[in-house]
């Protein structure tokens, strides 16, 4: 599988999948005027990759200065899909990083983490 890259535009977040490397990067400002259509791609390299591999150790890291609505709704979908595969036996890191002072994206992490059962959520000030 060859790495998945986006380049990051004034909406939408960069995008760095690095299959080899089981590492995804998800950064910058999401708020696409079609948050499906954005993310579709992401979510049918991802789910490709879980489905091949097992007891992989697998980091996401997660870097958001400002996301809307409907990319939250992505990335609690994002997160659930990353437990599943954690059920299934692999080992995920989820490193959400938060700027220190923005209580916002710190209680956002903290949110998301709330009903995940498997995967690990670490929530990190930089």
């Amino acid at each position: 599988m060859d790495d998945l890259i986006i380049n990051a535009t004034p909406f939408t977040p960069e995008i760095r999948f690095y299959y080899s490397k089981d590492c995804l990067e998800i950064s910058g400002e999401s708020y696409p005027e079609n948050t499906s259509e954005f993310y579709g791609p992401v979510f049918r390299s991802l789910s490709t990759y879980l489905d091949g591999i097992i007891d992989r150790t697998v980091t996401v890291i997660v870097r958001m200065k400002y996301f809307n609505s409907s990319s939250s709704k992505i990335l609690i979908n994002l997160f659930d899909q990353l437990d599943d595969a954690c059920e299934k036996g692999n080992d995920i890191t989820v490193n959400w990083f938060y700027r220190n002072g923005d209580d916002d994206s710190r209680e956002f992490g903290e949110e998301f983490s709330e009903d995940l059962q498997y995967l690990h959520f670490n929530i990190v000030p930089e």
